[in-house]
């Protein structure tokens, strides 16, 4: 129920105006990134932030993002805010954010612990954002992007956002015989033409 309330807010903050309903919106920290609503503040043990995950029903996602990076907020201001995307996330989803230039300590699956940049580096990061969306398990020894289930390099629209999301949510990259991304985001815009949802 709470999830409709927030829904019909920003539905007419946004036919009003285009204003971004608080909670969904997302301001910007200290550190001159966006903060939203449903990112966690954790320890950054990775394997930790797993289990949690996993404990919740959800999925773990790692968002990489800089100050002043203008994808990043175009992501934060029109994509993220809208609220099928921003619900999806909050329901499904527990979101650890990285800054690229960052030093806060970061201890990976494989049990190595670096400051935030140098993980970035070590996992091959260039730019940003860059989403990277983890198994349900990690195998012992092996690092975050070499185990990553997919990854979302930069910004995209809300059809392909929210399908991304949907498509690892929905383990569709693991289903025998199933569609690959390209296939499914081709069918699900051709969905959303016809009024199919």
């Amino acid at each position: 129920m709470k999830h409709y309330a927030r829904a019909a807010v920003m539905a007419l903050a946004m036919m009003l105006g285009g204003v971004a309903a608080p909670g969904w919106a997302a301001d910007v920290g200290d550190d001159g990134l966006h903060k939203a609503a449903w990112m966690r503040e954790t320890f950054l043990y990775l394997r930790e932030d797993l289990e949690e995950a996993t404990a919740e029903g959800k999925r773990m996602a790692v968002m990489i993002e800089q100050r002043g990076c203008i994808y990043c907020k175009k992501m934060h201001e029109e994509v993220y805010p809208v609220p099928e995307i921003a619900s999806y996330i909050e329901e499904n989803y527990f979101v650890v954010q990285l800054n690229l230039h960052g030093d806060r300590e970061v201890t990976d699956f494989d049990g190595e612990s670096l400051p935030e940049k140098d993980m970035l580096r070590k996992w091959g990061i260039l730019f940003t954002p860059t989403v990277i969306f983890l198994p349900e398990e990690v195998p012992e020894g092996a690092s975050a992007k070499d185990s990553a289930v997919a990854i979302m390099p930069g910004a995209f629209q809300k059809g392909t956002t929210l399908d991304m999301y949907t498509w690892v949510n929905e383990k569709r990259y693991a289903l025998e015989n199933g569609e690959d991304f390209q296939r499914y985001h081709a069918r699900r815009i051709q969905e959303r033409a016809a009024g199919q949802n």
